[in-house]
């Protein structure tokens, strides 16, 4: 039976590489693709809220957490795959990127339904995979870091202080986009 402070350690280690890998990944996306001003056009702004809306605000942080939580969830079955097979990780992205870029159930952008089905603009579809391939690169390196040097007291703290700073700058976002900030 495995230890129950390794499963926490995974969870935890899951959780903290997809909220900050996502956060980072949108970050630099929103302003190299000008996500403000793509949100608004006339074809986007039937998909997407704008940018200040409340939920935009929380989306980008606080709400990453049980989604890295229920990220670390379905991966539980292959950990051992992903985490201790030489390797491991790539495979781990290649799965990540099938099956949340390419091959999604519903017609999404970038996807290969989304690509059938959807009206959008072939430019609009190819501007998405930047930020994909940026989150995966970011937490799969995380990861890799994390696991690599989880015995390092800097490996440890880090990541308590930069999630500490995602759920205050959510708090921020969300106080700031409802006028109570």
């Amino acid at each position: 039976m495995e230890k129950k402070n390794d499963l926490l350690s995974y969870f935890w280690q899951v959780t903290y590489a997809h909220s900050i890998a996502y956060f980072i990944a949108g970050v630099i996306a929103m302003a190299f693709m000008n996500y403000e001003a793509l949100w608004a056009t006339e074809i986007m702004s039937g998909f997407y809220r704008p940018i200040d809306s409340p939920i935009v605000g929380l989306g980008g942080t606080i709400l990453q957490i049980p989604r890295g939580i229920l990220i670390a969830l379905f991966i539980l079955p292959l950990r051992k795959v992903f985490f201790e097979e030489k390797l491991g990780l790539l495979k781990l992205g290649l799965i990540v990127f099938g099956f949340s870029v390419i091959s999604t159930i519903g017609a999404v952008c970038s996807s290969y339904e989304g690509y059938i089905y959807l009206k959008l603009p072939l430019e609009i579809h190819l501007m998405g995979y930047f930020e994909c391939v940026l989150y995966i690169s970011l937490f799969i390196g995380i990861l890799f870091i994390a696991q690599k040097f989880a015995h390092k007291k800097i490996v440890t703290i880090l990541p308590i202080i930069l999630i500490i700073l995602l759920i205050l700058m959510g708090l921020t976002g969300f106080l700031a986009a409802t006028g109570n900030l």
